[in-house]
């Protein structure tokens, strides 16, 4: 006997016999001086085992067949919505004002305006978007100008499709990501900023804003690619206050991402970076 034929059998030998008329006391009534039930009361907003916002995606790409891809990627994730597709920079940039992504995965080679240029425009339509240049360059000026634009992330395409997901949410929850190959050419291209500033002379621009002791820790510890929860444990801080130190440099510096508060910082000599 299966599983599912004795259970039923089970319970239709325990279903109660109906009862016979008369038999046992009459149903209760309600008192008719008793007061009303009361009135079920609606749930309070977002209380209403509703899942958080999902995180709104633009992708841009001027090659149909990967934004094909991407798209299949992050509509089969939960908490993520993809709210616009181009496959121009200048698209890109129309769709940005319009829908307000989140978060735009973007390429660097596009028709019209490159995917640099677009985010400079960017950042003036849409200033709340963290943008992830998502390309096959992995040329240092490229990466250099990307953050100088105010990119949050910089990764190749080579990136496996199933880490896309959470990159999207790192980036959205305010790290800034770069791919492991590329994160050495980062830190040559600052020192070598910092060396050419040396021998330039005094720099022409004004001054940082300056950052307290425990917001240079943070700044360092950024510089040296530590995410939010490293950065707590080395600190000893919970890590929503690393989050609010990292705001609050942001917000000093006037910038947009955690890597250009680095290239701010080794230009001034804030930070050394060997």
């Amino acid at each position: 006997m299966t599983e599912r034929s004795f259970t039923a059998r089970n319970a239709a030998t325990r279903r109660p016999s109906a009862a016979k008329p008369g038999a046992g006391p009459p149903p209760r009534q309600p008192s008719p001086d008793a007061p009303p039930p009361p009135a079920p009361q609606p749930a309070p907003d977002g209380d209403a085992g509703s899942a958080a916002d999902p995180i709104r995606v633009l992708i841009a790409d001027d090659h149909a067949f990967f934004r094909r891809g991407l798209e299949v990627v992050l509509e089969g994730e939960a908490g993520l919505e993809l709210v616009g597709e181009a496959s121009d920079g200048a698209e890109a940039v129309q769709l940005a004002g319009e829908v307000v992504p989140d978060v735009v995965l973007m390429d660097i080679r596009m028709p019209k305006i490159t995917g640099i240029e677009a985010a400079r425009q960017m950042k003036e339509v849409a200033p709340s978007a963290k943008i992830v240049m998502l390309t096959i360059s992995d040329e240092e000026e490229d990466l250099f100008e990307a953050i100088r634009a105010g990119a949050s992330g910089y990764l190749l395409k080579d990136i496996p499709l199933d880490e896309l997901a959470d990159s999207v949410r790192a980036v959205y929850g305010g790290q800034s990501l770069i791919n492991p190959s590329m994160a050495g050419k980062l830190l040559t291209e600052f020192a070598t900023l910092a060396r050419r500033d040396a021998d330039e002379g005094p720099a022409k621009h004004a001054p940082a804003p300056k950052l307290t002791e425990r917001e240079m820790e943070v700044l360092r510890l950024v510089a040296r690619g530590m995410n939010n929860r490293d950065i707590a444990k080395e600190l000893f801080i919970s890590e929503n206050t690393v989050k609010n130190h990292v705001r609050n440099i942001l917000e000093k510096l006037q910038i947009h991402s955690r890597m250009e508060a680095v290239m701010i910082a080794v230009r001034e000599k804030l930070i050394e970076i060997s």
